[in-house]
């Protein structure tokens, strides 16, 4: 009887420390976005039954002056403060560690008890290739806000592959390589994602050892914070990739050349183990294991091995065969193994992934133990052409940005729809929502809409859209709610397509605009859109600004594709003066848009470089970094360039308006000499430019320290300067 009672007291000592640990970890969160926040509110652990098929719960009430946040975990009550913040606060907190919450002078009470549980078990956020995109300099005061702000959107499932080459460089050097034979073997830190996938080897590297040891002690932060925030984060494994030299090394290995990968040179071009080979379960068993001593393991593993690449067979047995064994070779060093597969390539290569081979590869792990990420699902759904992927579990995805692109797109309400008719004939294998963005870019709402809806909040499309408008605002405001609804009902209805940006971002060339950057909604909206917004008094909230600079910038982006398409007719009609007067336009547009990005600094190339350079520690470093912060956002490699067009400020006057001065020159000289368009001369020019930009130094700024303008003056000013051809816009488009 004396052990039982023991044994009762060790449980009661451990539920008492887990239930206070989880109310410390809501409260740290509260008090690093502001203290003043973290003495309103008083957090409480609920104690629900523990079993697997209840989901997260949590309780907002006020009681005396405290408001108080109940949860079943951390997390929860963190999704609890995230409503009391959006709901009663009336503001949002930025996913940018820079960036201060905006509360009101007096902290409201919460005159209702709500209770709210989540409708799924899961919520996924991240795609590998936002960790080139957007992550790849980030230090720890970056990433602390950001698991923050994931914690408070009430994501559980957060991938988390920083600091992986640490591990790899450890076990290829076990291996027999050399120092200088592995960090050649990465790419440079910003296109690490795409060798994570395989895609490629080597480009812009060698990798920096300092890189590989700053980013292991990252990673320990970033998953050490998520855990105690109740999230599970997602580890790599092993998925086949090795290095070119294994080949060498290991003669009788079945080790095959990869297919080559948007138009990369064959120096760049990867290499496959087949996972039945008994070399595949010793590097997987290497991997894990050094992997797990770094940095833990929540038996959850990203793999993903032939992600926009072919593999070495179609044939159904094959692909059942490859992910059995890699399965096999996962349980093999950790008997809990679940396998978390993305789900692009089924997209991106439907055509060679029949429904015959797509069962054939999902059915080679046993039921339950490969969870599927359906990629885009806001344009296409695969689990309606896939049988439910064959009853394996599966996370609905938003995917909402290609390349960190900064134009106004995603159809946001079209995939709220598209999600609630899933929840309802999704089956039970549904089990989570996520969000699968490349790049954060700066407006936050898609992704905090889609996540909110992992909730049953009960709310209308009003209420949704209402409640955004009002925290943007920092008030209840009808100018921004009117301006939402139309953002909302008609304008955010482009479905993200990849090399997205307005015209200005493009490639010059004549009589053609590129469809790409074509104008997909009634300029006429937007302009309202603006107009709604620009009727506010003053900028209160940084959410605002953004809201003001996003459209803003847009319309002008439309405005400069009429200009341009004027300027053609006037160079096919011989008309030098309209060519020069067409030609000042657009060079003027392109500096209002520099002027208007320059009002926040995460729509600045600034930001980017610097904490590119930030993060390096001697001279050489930081040149290095700086190279591959440029060329990311610009030429990219392979047939990528202008991929991760950006619309910032620094970027626009230092590499597009210099672009389109090359082209406007070329029009020039060809009038005043008389000679034919030779679009391939232009090339060249353009071209050259392009590829000593990446290595050169020094940036245009559009305004001195200190003498940023007031982002409301400066859009009233665009808008009055602009208005008439503002309103021409829809005739000429």
């Amino acid at each position: 009887m004396k052990k039982v009672f023991i044994l009762i007291a060790i449980i009661i000592n451990v539920t008492i420390s887990v239930m206070a640990n989880d109310i410390s970890q809501a409260q740290a969160l509260a008090e690093r976005l502001s203290p003043r926040l973290a003495q309103k509110v008083q957090f409480q652990k609920l104690c629900t039954p523990h079993a697997p098929h209840l989901m997260d719960v949590f309780t907002l009430e006020s009681k005396g002056d405290k408001v108080v946040i109940g949860g079943n975990n951390a997390l929860s009550m963190a999704v609890g403060l995230n409503r009391y913040l959006n709901r009663y606060c009336k503001t949002t907190v930025s996913w940018y560690a820079d960036i201060a919450i905006d509360l009101p002078s007096i902290l409201p009470d919460v005159p209702v008890k709500e209770t709210v549980e989540a409708r799924v078990p899961q919520r996924f956020f991240l795609n590998y290739c936002t960790f080139g995109y957007t992550m790849p300099f980030w230090d720890w005061a970056d990433w602390e806000r950001f698991i923050d702000w994931m914690a408070l959107n009430g994501i559980n499932m957060p991938l988390a592959i920083t600091g992986q080459e640490a591990v790899w460089y450890n076990v290829w050097t076990k291996m027999g390589m050399t120092d200088e034979q592995v960090r050649s073997y990465f790419t440079g830190p910003v296109y690490l994602p795409w060798h994570r996938m395989a895609n490629i080897d080597a480009w812009c590297g060698p990798l920096p050892k300092e890189w590989l040891d700053g980013q292991a002690e990252l990673q320990k932060k970033i998953v050490t914070r998520e855990r105690a925030l109740n999230m599970r984060p997602v580890l790599p494994a092993f998925a086949g990739h090795v290095p070119r030299q294994l080949k060498e090394m290991y003669p009788n290995a079945d080790i095959k050349a990869m297919s080559t990968w948007d138009e990369f040179e064959e120096p760049y071009r990867t290499f496959f183990l087949n996972s039945e080979d008994p070399l595949y379960s010793q590097i997987q068993k290497m991997f894990l294991e050094e992997q797990t001593r770094m940095f833990g393991t929540d038996h959850i593993y990203g793999i993903d091995p032939f992600n926009e690449m072919d593999p070495p067979s179609f044939e159904p047995e094959y692909l059942h065969n490859v992910s059995k064994h890699i399965y096999e070779s996962l349980t093999a060093v950790d008997p809990q193994a679940e396998w978390l597969q993305m789900g692009w390539f089924l997209y991106y290569q439907r055509k060679d992934y029949t429904p015959e081979r797509a069962r054939a590869m999902l059915t080679g792990v046993p039921q339950g133990m490969m969870t599927m990420l359906d990629y885009y699902c806001e344009y296409k759904e695969m689990w309606r052409d896939l049988d439910g992927f064959f009853g394996q579990p599966y996370i609905w995805c938003y995917l909402g940005n290609f390349g960190g692109n900064s134009n106004i797109q995603g159809n946001v309400k079209q995939a709220g729809e598209r999600l609630e008719a899933a929840l309802k004939e999704g089956g039970k294998n549904l089990v989570g929502i996520g969000s699968t963005l490349e790049g954060l870019e700066v407006q936050q709402f898609p992704y905090e809409y889609i996540f909110e809806k992992a909730w049953d909040f009960k709310k209308t499309d009003e209420q949704v859209i209402n409640e955004l408008a009002d925290r943007h605002a920092g008030h209840e405001s009808r100018p921004a709610r009117e301006a939402w609804k139309m953002l909302y009902d008609s304008v955010l209805n482009i479905r993200p397509t990849t090399f997205c940006g307005p015209l200005p971002c493009q490639y010059p060339e004549l009589d053609k605009t590129h469809g790409r950057c074509a104008v997909r909604y009634n300029p006429e909206q937007l302009l309202y859109v603006w107009d709604k917004l620009l009727e506010q008094d003053t900028v209160t909230t940084d959410a605002m600004t953004i809201d003001l600079i996003w459209t803003g910038r847009q319309l002008l982006g439309d405005l400069f594709l009429t200009e341009k398409n004027e300027l053609d007719k006037a160079y096919h009609a011989g008309d030098s003066a309209k060519v020069d007067e067409m030609s000042a336009h657009m060079l003027y547009i392109m500096l209002s848009m520099e002027a208007l990005n320059a009002c926040h600094p995460f729509c600045t190339l600034d930001k980017w470089i610097e904490q590119a350079r930030d993060l390096g520690e001697t001279p050489r470093v930081k040149d290095y970094y700086e190279m591959n912060a440029r060329r990311l956002v610009t030429t990219w490699g392979g047939d990528l360039n202008d991929y991760s067009c950006r619309n910032w400020a620094g970027l626009i006057s230092n590499y597009y308006a210099m672009r389109w001065s090359i082209y406007i020159d070329y029009l020039n000289i060809s009038l005043i000499n008389g000679s034919e368009y030779n679009n391939a001369k232009l090339k060249e020019d353009i071209n050259a430019f392009q590829q000593a930009w990446p290595t050169s130094k020094g940036l245009h700024k559009p305004f001195s320290e200190g003498s940023q303008p007031n982002v409301m003056a400066l859009c009233r000013e665009i808008n009055k300067e602009f208005r008439k051809k503002f309103e021409t816009i829809k005739a000429a488009i």
